[in-house]
């Protein structure tokens, strides 16, 4: 088990667990699968925006995570 750096309480991070995780992954076309990803009801964090990346937005997964999606390589 990992200690938490002095001053992150994992008790103040609730609901939204992963307090230092950045989950990045790649998609052939973010906007097509932001827009999938609503009409289905998914949380989404962030909206599309376009970045170094390409364009990124960011979702809430099944257990709260969050994870942002990428269409640059």
């Amino acid at each position: 088990m990992r200690t938490p750096l002095p001053g992150v309480d994992l008790n103040a991070a609730a609901p939204r667990p992963g307090t230092g995780v950045a989950l990045w992954l790649h998609a052939d076309d973010a906007q097509e699968l932001h827009d999938h990803l609503t009409g289905t009801g998914v949380q989404i964090l962030s909206s599309p925006a376009d970045g170094p990346f390409g364009r990124t937005f960011t979702f809430a997964d099944p257990d709260g995570y969050a994870v942002t999606i990428h269409d640059r390589a």
